[in-house]
């Protein structure tokens, strides 16, 4: 198996030599990068891999061949990227022989005998509603399920279920019954003029069947209940096979060709049909709403309130009348004071860059088909790769701000700017990875890996922030275009509405707003296994979530400053940052209304995830709102004339 490192370095090397191809040359193309077609002839071994077994009710992925099923005589893994092992993808070959454009019927693959431990183990993961999951020509195996719904007669589930529960007639006492009988259907394109062939489906319906033979069992024994010879094959599970002791399961599959319509390049469009497409434009109709909204009191404050306010400010000539000033100029002497924690507002500010980036990126590398699903595991190395060189960024937005709050130890603040959140991120990583390991899952992150993730971190990341830094730092400090009194002001007393947290509380709810609806579909598509491919719906919504960020923190940034209460900077990052409790809150309530997690485990994972996701998230919606507010205060207070 190939080392993390060198996977995540071939990885990275594929993505930089695709943009260049694109930047040289005009590409009509289908999945970038994902893997060049493979021409198949009749009679071609096709090999079908085993990926792991999953559940959503656990949420903890195991090997395939953690189960005591049938085995090939010697197991290989298929070198995975980094972001499949962190995903607990294992990728492994299969017993299945398929040869292309040969049907096979009834072909038995093994037969054993479970003891106490095995028929323990296949009665858990019944339970648990583990799934099997399989690859042929990198396309992922479904079941193809039939609905009434005549707009989208089919829809596909991954993997199918390892077995399923169930009671005889006229019994109330509940049995485990295994899927042994796998009907497989491989879809081929053909080339009419090569009779060559690419596949384009690979689909399976399971069944459960108790097979029945005469006499001793040997090679030449012939099966009553399904045979090729006389061309007898499983229809239905009526008489299924129990799971029990000392008891012998004989395991059978058929494999069939159908030709298809469908072209290799569109191969992966039955998996990405979106049947709620109607749902996701009234989730952008609904953000937008907020938007026009917002952008409707921010553009009534910039043109009537604040142009008539700078226009009566500038109209002051007398010193009686300055003396009588109001509202926000009269702020003008503190309102660019550095806060009390102005280190740890610079760190959080370069952290919040470092993630924008690293998302803004991401979703145009999506957007363009580079992180397709035929590439597993490219979003999650992307994303990674992308974070550690954004610290670059994070070193250079942080030093600024520091060098503006007439800091003088830049790298103390580079420092912290590049262990800071990583720290605490993977902290709770460890501990989760910790709790996986202690259920013996795959999912469960090798040491290879996590000391590959530290060289990321400390090798790259790490240095990145202080050269960020260094150039920060050496540019000239952001000039204030007010002069700051040597005495603070007191604040006066503020009006109900605008104490501090419940102002933050309240600027956090639009921002959430805007998202939630998007967010239930990234939420099932991570914890109910299923594909989220619409990244221009989301990059929509992120365009719309950027806008709110901004324009609800310069709506209460004004309002703050008109109530003489100069305490914009970390009000202004915490505003949209709450945004992230709402998300934790939401993510809570899919647990208990959407999700079947019942194990301790299974949830703590769920929600130390959840927890890294709403961290993440209030960095990036902080910053957002930090920067509008920081842009905002700049504007207005160079726009009047101060004595």
């Amino acid at each position: 198996m190939e080392s993390p490192m060198r996977s995540l370095l071939l990885n990275g090397s594929t993505m930089i030599a695709v943009v260049f191809l694109l930047l040289i040359r005009d590409a009509h193309c289908f999945y970038l990068p994902g893997v060049a077609p493979e021409d198949f002839h009749k009679g071609d071994p096709l090999r079908v891999k085993v990926n792991k077994l999953t559940s959503t009710k656990t949420q903890l992925p195991y090997s395939y061949y953690s189960l005591p099923s049938c085995r090939p005589d010697k197991i290989v893994d298929s070198a995975e990227n980094l972001g499949e092992v962190l995903r607990g993808d294992r990728i492994e070959n299969s017993p299945f022989l398929f040869k292309m454009r040969e049907p096979q019927m009834c072909n038995v693959f093994c037969r054993i005998t479970l003891d106490a431990k095995a028929t323990k183990e296949f009665k858990e993961k019944i339970g648990d509603e583990y799934r099997v999951n399989m690859i042929l020509d990198n396309l992922p195996l479904v079941v193809p399920i039939k609905r009434l719904d005549q707009e989208y007669p089919t829809i596909y589930q991954l993997g199918y279920h390892v077995g399923l529960k169930g009671q005889y007639t006229g019994t109330k006492e509940e049995k485990y019954f295994i899927h042994n009988h796998l009907a497989f259907t491989v879809k081929y394109h053909r080339d009419s003029q090569t009779d060559s062939a690419r596949i384009v489906g690979f689909e399976v319906k399971p069944l459960s069947i108790k097979h029945e033979y005469d006499g001793k069992w040997n090679e030449k024994t012939r099966l009553m209940t399904c045979d090729p010879h006389a061309k007898q094959t499983v229809l239905n599970s009526n008489s299924p096979q129990e799971v029990q002791e000392k008891k012998e399961i004989i395991f059978t599959y058929d494999v069939d060709f159908q030709e298809s319509d469908v072209k290799w390049a569109s191969r992966w469009d039955a998996y990405l049909l979106m049947s709620d497409d109607q749902i996701h434009w009234f989730s952008i109709v609904n953000s937008l709403m907020i938007v026009l909204f917002l952008s409707g009191m921010v553009a009534m404050i910039m043109l009537r309130t604040l142009y008539r306010d700078i226009s009566k400010y500038n109209e002051l000539e007398t010193q009686e009348e300055a003396q009588e000033e109001t509202g926000w100029k009269l702020v003008h002497g503190d309102v660019f004071r550095p806060p009390s924690n102005s280190d740890l507002l610079c760190i959080y500010v370069g952290t919040g860059v470092q993630f924008f980036g690293m998302v803004l990126v991401t979703m145009i590398f999506a957007i363009l088909g580079f992180l397709s699903p035929s590439n597993r595991g490219g979003l999650m190395t992307a994303m990674l790769l992308l974070w550690v060189f954004m610290g670059l960024f994070a070193g250079y937005a942080s030093a600024r701000l520091y060098k503006m709050f007439k800091g003088t130890e830049w790298k103390k603040i580079a420092l912290r700017t590049a262990c800071m959140f990583p720290a605490i991120v993977f902290a709770i990583f460890f501990v989760l990875n910790a709790l996986i390991w202690g259920q013996k899952s795959s999912g469960a992150v090798p040491f290879g890996t996590m000391f590959a993730l530290v060289v990321l971190w400390f090798g790259i990341s790490v240095p990145l922030v202080f050269v960020g830094s260094y150039v920060g730092f050496r540019k000239p400090a952001i000039e204030d275009p007010v002069k700051t009194n040597k005495i603070p002001r007191q604040i006066p007393e503020q009006a109900w509405y605008m104490n501090p947290i419940f102002s933050i509380l309240i600027g956090g709810i639009l921002p959430f707003g805007a998202v939630f609806i998007e967010l239930f579909f990234i939420l099932t598509s991570i914890w109910l296994n299923q594909f989220y491919y619409i990244f221009g719906f989301l990059f929509l919504v992120f365009i719309i979530l950027l806008i709110t960020c901004a324009e609800i923190t310069i709506v209460l940034c004004y309002f703050q400053l008109c109530s003489e209460d100069y305490l914009w900077w970390w009000r202004s990052y915490l505003t949209s940052g709450s945004s992230a409790l709402y998300l934790f809150l939401y993510a809570t309530f899919y647990f208990f209304t959407k999700l079947e997690i019942t194990k301790l485990v299974s949830g703590m994972l769920y929600f130390g995830y959840m927890l890294i996701a709403s961290y993440a998230f209030f960095v990036l919606t902080g910053t957002i709102g930090f920067y509008a507010c920081f842009w905002f205060t700049r504007l207005i207070y160079s726009s009047v004339k101060i004595d």
